[in-house]
């Protein structure tokens, strides 16, 4: 018999729950931030961290969720009790400046060689531009 701990709703919890960790510990996310990212709701974020579900979940939603937090989906797939997925070849979506910039900090906050005190700055230098007031010209 198998210990409900044991179970692929325990197992899948816990993956969420230390890359959840992880996003609050590096990154500075909260579970909004973290919906927001990774294009995976708040609901059903919370629904694998309680384990309450009876059908898988989305593939697409677990390969979202991972590739925004820079955590392999064979590593979830794991955690369900399920063979890895196989790889699915995404066309390549045209990144802005903007979006290559993004891409860099979010790197940076992400990289365990920076050290806190960086990663604390770059943190509050986007909440101070973030509630800055927009200058219009003209």
């Amino acid at each position: 018999m198998v210990a409900a701990q044991d179970s692929p709703q325990a197992a899948f919890a816990r993956f969420v729950r230390r890359a959840i960790d992880d996003a609050k510990n590096e990154r500075g996310w909260t579970v909004t931030d973290l919906a927001a990212h990774t294009g995976v709701g708040r609901s059903t974020v919370f629904r694998w961290l309680a384990g309450d579900w009876q059908d898988y979940p989305e593939l697409a939603k677990v390969r979202d969720f991972c590739d925004a937090l820079h955590v392999p989906v064979a590593a979830a797939m794991r955690a369900l009790g399920l063979p890895e997925a196989p790889a699915v070849r995404r066309r390549p979506e045209p990144q802005s400046p903007i979006d290559a910039d993004v891409r860099v900090i979010l790197a940076r906050l992400a990289d365990p060689r920076v050290p806190a005190a960086e990663k604390k700055l770059i943190r509050d230098l986007l909440r101070y531009l973030a509630r800055r007031p927009v200058h219009r010209a003209g």
